[in-house]
């Protein structure tokens, strides 16, 4: 649902050759991703755009929130769960590890104040995930921990398909969890250093390291 850098693509402000072109490529919401089968539709982050994107697929069910991180560019839209609580009449399942959660009782304290519930605001069950396999569904998910510089983040692995969207290094334990993979969904943020996402060089090395038949950067 979205491919963009944190700030999205374009940037607000900016004159560069990329932020004022014409074409839908240069046009790239946060990253996010809406994975379905017959029975369950799940969405792996909520970031600023979570509204314009769910709009943009016709989005109707959620069966499942899936949070990478803590980051703003990844959760900052979760409020708008609240429609699905309103059309499917439920709370919706959100999955996220312990130190996400304590961000999103941050960030979104109305949420998770069990003294006022304040009408209207999202219903949702929270599950706690570590890195093991879990179900949404009847979705398996396998996470990937990797580090986006010192932060703990997952990347998650569904049949033949792994999204990664915040790296610098993975594990050598944790890449093996890759291999094979039909499809690689992986960040590479510029061609220069940076400290906390793959170059273009690194991603490629890391889509070859592992196998994958086709690989999006």
């Amino acid at each position: 649902m979205g491919t963009g850098t944190s700030q999205g693509v374009p940037v607000i402000a900016c004159t560069c050759r990329v932020c004022t072109s014409a074409d839908q490529r240069d046009k790239r919401l946060r990253s996010s991703v809406m994975i379905e089968d017959e029975h369950t539709h799940l969405v792996i982050d909520s970031g600023p755009d979570f509204r314009q994107q769910l709009l943009r697929v016709h989005a109707k069910k959620l069966d499942g929130l899936v949070f990478t991180h803590e980051h703003k560019d990844h959760v900052a839209g979760m409020d708008d769960i609240r429609a699905f609580n309103y059309v499917n009449k439920k709370p919706v399942d959100v999955y996220a590890t312990m130190q996400v959660q304590k961000a999103l009782q941050r960030e979104f304290h109305y949420v998770f104040n069990n003294e006022f519930k304040y009408p209207g605001v999202p219903e949702l069950v929270m599950h706690t995930i570590e890195n093991k396999k879990f179900s949404v569904g009847t979705i398996e998910l396998e996470p990937i921990l990797v580090k986006h510089f010192m932060l703990d983040v997952f990347g998650f692995r569904a049949g033949g398909f792994t999204y990664i969207t915040d790296a610098k290094t993975i594990p050598e334990s944790e890449i093996q969890k890759i291999v094979g993979s039909e499809v690689l969904v992986l960040n590479a943020l510029r061609r220069e250093e940076h400290v906390s996402h793959f170059t273009l060089d690194e991603a490629v090395s890391m889509s070859k390291k592992v196998g994958a038949k086709t690989t999006y950067l």
